[in-house]
């Protein structure tokens, strides 16, 4: 399928901006285009990527999660291999969920991916797109969950700036 890589462009550059999330272009020789933008909306968004791979019919829409130092410290000092086992409860629900990811357990650190493909006429709709965009921002924020719970009593709550608040309102 050939698609028209300049309309694709546009179009999601547009939608990126009607949603004031658009940061910036990205620049790779492996792809055809990208942007860095952030998800949800206002200051405190979460940055991910979307490309379009060269030689692609889909949009990569990707998100990178690096363990805070609290934690960090608190998954370390765990006993019985409960780090081992976080990482894979992460893991399964990644599976679960339908993702692709990429986990660095010595650097602490993990990539969350999902795809859409674009339609023959080189568009893809807003709604889709940002269900996508949303599904990801929800696996990053339930992952955050699990980590939360799997160190539950090892952080202290002054040690942990919360960018999203108490009650998790992603829109506040």
């Amino acid at each position: 399928m050939t698609i028209d890589i300049n309309k694709a462009e546009k179009i999601i550059q547009e939608y990126l901006l009607d949603e004031e999330i658009l940061r910036k272009k990205l620049k790779n020789p492996k792809i055809d285009f990208g942007f860095q933008f952030s998800f949800p909306p206002g200051s405190k968004g979460h940055p991910m990527s979307l490309t379009k791979p060269k030689g692609k019919d889909f949009l990569l829409i990707s998100v990178g999660i690096q363990i805070s130092p609290p934690y960090i410290k608190a998954l370390d000092s765990l006993k019985d291999n409960k780090k081992t086992l976080f990482f894979k409860e992460l893991r399964k629900f990644i599976i679960f969920k339908n993702m692709f990811f990429r986990i660095d357990i010595q650097n602490h650190r993990y990539e969350l991916f999902d795809q859409i493909f674009i339609k023959k006429d080189s568009t893809i709709s807003k709604n889709s797109l940002y269900k996508r965009i949303r599904y990801l921002f929800n696996c990053t924020q339930y992952s955050n969950l699990m980590l939360d719970d799997f160190c539950s009593g090892q952080v202290k709550h002054e040690d942990v700036k919360r960018t999203m608040g108490t009650d998790y309102s992603f829109y506040t």
